[in-house]
């Protein structure tokens, strides 16, 4: 079906860089170029893919940022290579740029995490941070956006790859680097090729883009979260919003799923690549003193990296994807950041789907690409392509089916409260509508020798190391939308202060994501191979 466009025509138009997609032209094989030369086509309300990654211009800069992390008296500065339409140099092409910001570009250090069992300083030399970079980066920008208009970009956040600074894991001086990129790219900060000569952004229209997943969606919050102008729309997956509740909850110190024992300043000396890494030995030191792994406290070291109170600053149109099975970045993350933005006013969009730490890219790859195009397309060109028309939301369901709805929590959504019955001889009780007054319950924390999932399996029998408490089987269907929350009144004999509430589906349908959730290598060549066969 074809888009009607302003104006009233239907068809293919051709647009320079800079401006607005307002005037229809005739088929995409009559397209008018100026000296032979590729213009930004746009057809159907999204651009075309009409030039060569193949002969794209390549350019990397070092752009100087406002902060000076390793406090060596220079401003760091923060490395960007640059792929773009070769027409930017031989016909004064200007493009917007898609960016990913990232600390893993040159890689990661294998660092030893902090104990995390009381009086057991073994376990401090047992686990490592290393991760799966391959599931990090889907890498099809360059193959999918550059042909169609526009330029695509790696940034090495501060202290590392090719970047100066010290990497300090969230706070203003990594926010300053991101932010950088965007200044340069509108001409507001200072650059430099690798031989020292100062370069500007000419070919660029100012308008940015940023898009990644996990700590390479922090960072477009991050740099959002400044209210830096030119950055218009960013796609954060699975990203943090706020430090605290990724290493830290209610005054708990926990850790990302898969990595017992991680914070701060073991998250910094793995990304910590630059050259002559050791002058950020102080700087990293001083945010394992600042941390406070004792209490789990909310204090100044996460006010910097609290991007959920900064979100009136944000001008950008945000795009959050989240997975609802994820237990490295938990989902509060993104629902947090969503409720915020949604009272500034900012155009949104929210996926939430079935995957763990992963983008839907794997699975969805046709719909996937069909938003993100046409969300950068309306507000890097300004292309009028109906996307802030469209409902707001998508989630996937547990049977693989997705639905869209215009908010979320869903429209008609309301709170239900329930209460913890006690049953008869320590025997499981009831989640009701209806409390039951003065039942007082205990058990027995089994500590180091169970985990969650263990306490989780026998729920209709007693168990001394938890309390279970369940509803009657349910007649018909019942979805949660929002955040369940729990209130209690506990007493604690013992070291540890810490209760977990878990609200858990013990229903008996079959949870169908093995069969299309792909994350091998195999799968993401195919899927690059699908972007490449609609790119040509």
């Amino acid at each position: 079906m074809k888009r009607r466009l302003p104006g009233g025509g239907i068809g293919v138009i051709t647009v320079t860089a800079a401006l607005l997609a307002t005037t229809a032209l005739p088929a995409a094989a009559d397209v008018p170029t100026r000296d032979g030369t590729p213009q930004v086509t746009v057809k159907d309300g999204e651009t075309q893919p009409v030039f060569s990654r193949a002969d794209a211009v390549t350019q990397t800069v070092n752009i100087e940022t406002t902060a000076d992390s390793d406090r060596d008296g220079v401003r760091d500065r923060v490395q960007m290579r640059i792929m773009r339409p070769k027409e930017t140099d031989t016909a004064g092409l200007k493009v917007p740029t898609i960016l990913e910001p990232s600390p893993y570009w040159a890689g990661i250090n294998n660092v030893p995490n902090h104990p995390v069992d009381i009086g057991d300083a073994q376990r401090h030399a047992l686990t490592s941070s290393a991760r799966n970079l391959a599931e990090i980066f889907p890498g099809y920008y360059d193959n999918y956006f550059l042909p169609r208009g526009y330029a695509v970009a790696d940034l090495d956040s501060i202290g590392t790859g090719g970047s100066t600074g010290c990497p300090t894991s969230g706070d203003r001086s990594e926010q300053a680097g991101a932010k950088a990129a965007v200044d340069w790219l509108n001409g507001r900060a200072r650059g430099w090729a690798p031989d020292g000569t100062p370069v500007k952004a000419s070919w660029s229209t100012g308008n940015v883009g940023m898009i990644g997943q996990s700590y390479d969606g922090t960072l477009p919050n991050m740099a959002a979260a400044t209210g830096v102008e030119g950055l218009k729309a960013i796609v954060p997956i699975a990203g943090i919003s706020s430090w605290y509740d990724y290493y830290r909850a209610g005054g708990g110190v926990v850790a990302p799923g898969g990595y017992q024992g991680e914070d701060l300043d073991v998250l910094a000396k793995a990304v910590l690549t630059r050259e002559n890494p050791e002058v950020c030995e102080q700087v990293i030191d001083g945010i394992e003193a600042a941390q406070d792994r004792e209490t789990g406290d909310y204090s100044k070291v996460w006010v910097e990296r609290d991007y959920v109170g900064q979100a009136r600053k944000v001008r950008a149109a945000v795009m959050v994807v989240h997975g609802l099975n994820d237990w490295n970045v938990k989902i509060k993350n993104s629902v947090q950041w969503w409720n915020a933005l949604k009272k500034t006013g900012v155009p949104l969009k929210l996926w939430l789907h079935q995957g763990n730490h992963s983008t839907p890219f794997r699975w969805r790859v046709e719909e996937w690409l069909r938003q993100t195009l046409h969300w950068f397309d309306r507000y890097l060109y300004g292309i009028r392509n109906g996307i802030e028309h469209e409902p707001r939301v998508d989630v996937q369901h547990a049977d693989g089916t997705w639905e869209t709805a215009r908010d979320w929590p869903v429209p008609g959504t309301r709170t239900v409260p329930l209460s913890l019955n006690a049953g008869p001889s320590g025997q499981p009780g009831a989640l009701g509508l209806w409390p039951r007054h003065g039942e007082t319950q205990s058990f027995v924390d089994a500590g180091k020798t169970r985990t969650a999932e263990q306490l989780l399996v026998n729920e209709d029998q007693a168990d001394p190391n938890r309390l279970a408490y369940l509803t009657g089987p349910l007649p018909s269907a019942v979805r949660v939308d929002g955040i369940p929350s729990v209130s209690l009144r506990a007493s604690l004999d013992g070291r540890s202060p810490y209760l977990t509430a878990l609200l858990v589906d013990y229903g008996t349908d079959t949870r169908r994501m093995g069969a299309h959730v792909n994350t091998d290598e195999q799968s993401l060549r195919m899927a690059n191979r699908y972007i490449q066969s609609v790119s040509s």
